[in-house]
């Protein structure tokens, strides 16, 4: 059985949940409130991005519950096939708004005037409809997977097939290795290869027509280069290590023994994301800001409280030695 270990596989989802879902809830508030004021495509698109990551942190838990339960599914078996479904479809998704996002950059830089008077949000809008629909179709072969040979595995109680039903989306029959390999592979190109070459396109331009902008403040043209960098380097980390073993599972016809490992990095991009948002929404700097702030008050007035408390302490000893010390003089 491909397991993941405990020691390995826990810290990164407890890490990703604790770090993650706070930052995402942070960034739908500000994006939110942004497509509620103003609405621009950019803020749309990074919204729904959001809401995407929020739902893979969301279905996460049970993700831990399998690792503390030694890879084995001891929860009811239509959790594992939803759970399975939310966890790829999300991370297309991603995929898929991260492309957008850069397609929405470059052709702000790059045509300017005729992106600013062609740019409506309802464009956003559709295009978010679009990401929504084909990553909810494409992950569907989780569900059927389960079901392939299942006559077959019917009228057997060999041990691969008592071991399957004890173990979520693991364990493959040549059967259904026949059917998801291709799959995986088809998924490979078309929701990890074609966005990964058209964001790189698109930022590798970005990067290219900004450095010759020495009109822009030079801080703030170095942040956006460094999150047009960031964005291809999270989306080649976080996403190409699972796609490259959809291709090595077609090419040795075997799902890979280090699969697990490569779904943490797809894993870990919940809670990169927001450090996205972060250098490339001023909102959100000024959101985190006030966040901030509005920690660093709590503590500075908890602080002073303690502070006040211990005082009042120390005279009302100093009061009551004072008192003690009279008494003893006057019965002398």
């Amino acid at each position: 059985m491909h397991g993941c270990k405990t020691g390995l596989c826990l810290p990164v989802y407890i890490l990703t949940f604790v770090l993650g879902f706070p930052a995402n809830v942070l960034a739908f508030y500000t994006f939110y409130k942004k497509v509620r004021q103003k609405p621009k495509p950019i803020d749309i698109l990074l919204l729904n991005l959001t809401i995407s990551d929020l739902l893979f942190l969301l279905f996460l838990p049970f993700k831990m519950q399998e690792v503390v339960d030694d890879m084995l599914w001891k929860l009811p078996y239509a959790l594992c096939s939803l759970s399975g479904f939310v966890f790829y479809m999300t991370t297309y998704n991603s995929t898929f708004f991260l492309t957008a996002v850069s397609v929405e950059r470059y052709l702000g830089v790059a045509f300017p005037i005729q992106h600013s008077l062609r740019r409506r949000p309802v464009y956003a809008v559709a295009a978010s409809i679009f990401c929504w629909i084909f990553s909810f179709l494409h992950p569907g072969i989780v569900f059927i997977v389960p079901f392939i040979g299942q006559d077959e595995s019917l009228n057997s109680t060999s041990p691969s097939d008592m071991s399957q039903k004890k173990v979520c989306y693991k364990n493959f029959t040549e059967a259904q290795l026949q059917v998801l390999l291709p799959v995986r592979l088809e998924a490979c190109i078309v929701l990890f290869c074609i966005p990964f070459l058209i964001s790189s396109f698109c930022y590798i331009n970005f990067i290219r027509i900004l450095s010759k902008l020495q009109h822009i403040d030079r801080r703030r043209r170095l942040r956006a280069i460094g999150m047009a960098l960031g964005t291809l380097v999270v989306f080649a980390l976080c996403f190409g290590p699972l796609n490259v073993s959809h291709i090595i599972g077609y090419i040795t016809n075997e799902s890979p023994a280090w699969r697990d490992k490569a779904l943490l990095c797809s894993t870990f991009n919940a809670c990169l994301d927001p450090f996205i948002f972060y250098f490339s929404s001023s909102a959100v700097r000024g959101t985190v800001g006030k966040v901030v702030e509005g920690v660093k008050h709590s503590l500075s007035r908890c602080m002073s409280c303690h502070m006040f408390q211990a005082s009042q302490r120390g005279i009302n000893r100093t009061t009551q030695d004072k008192k003690h010390k009279q008494s003893e003089t006057n019965s002398t």
